[in-house]
């Protein structure tokens, strides 16, 4: 277990820095949105290839950063039923989403981008608009999304077998929830004032 335990550090580490790097491609796509926008309306000059840049940095952010939100315990679930449950019932609960829905459908993806992406790579297929980007760099990104998600997935089922074992402490009990955090920091600025 303890093997499984640091392998499971390392995507934890791997996913963090590519969260973390990547979120900050959100700062790019809204300059590069917003550049586009001047520069369309002030010099009647638009590209498509500018266009589609943006939508691929989206895309890069909302692919490669699902990994680092699973790792943040910051992912789609009713916390206000997931609250009042006690913490094994939440354990068994994760542990069953990931094996039973999360895996099966990154594999899935996987199985069925990898052709998607590779034919497109092949063909260097080319964007259907004039002036744009090639197509498959923005494929690649489903691929590699779902393959760092999958890794995510196996990594948060090891921690929660660990902590049902009691070999490992829960680490979502020391986490605060983001909203509260954001709430402490607004309130830290205001009596700051």
């Amino acid at each position: 277990m303890h093997l499984l335990l640091k392998a499971s550090r390392a995507v934890d580490a791997i996913n963090l820095r590519i969260g973390k790097a990547l979120a900050l491609m959100v700062l790019v796509a809204v300059l590069v949105s917003a550049g586009n926008a001047v520069v369309r309306k002030v010099f009647d000059v638009s590209s498509n290839a500018w266009l589609e840049l943006q939508w691929v940095l989206f895309s890069a952010v909302f692919l490669l950063c699902a990994p680092w939100t699973l790792l943040s315990n910051e992912h789609v679930r009713i916390d206000i039923v997931n609250s009042t449950l006690p913490p094994g019932v939440r354990n068994v609960i994760d542990l069953i989403g990931h094996a039973l829905f999360l895996l099966p459908l990154t594999i899935i993806m996987i199985v069925t981008a990898t052709p998607f992406f590779v034919n497109s790579l092949l063909l260097n297929e080319q964007s259907f608009s004039s002036g744009g980007l090639p197509q498959w760099p923005a494929k690649s990104l489903i691929v590699i999304g779902f393959a760092l998600l999958a890794a995510q997935g196996i990594s948060e089922i090891i921690k929660r077998i660990a902590v049902m074992r009691g070999i490992i402490p829960d680490p979502y009990l020391a986490q605060r929830p983001a909203l509260e955090a954001e709430v402490e920091q607004v309130v830290d600025a205001v009596e700051k004032r």
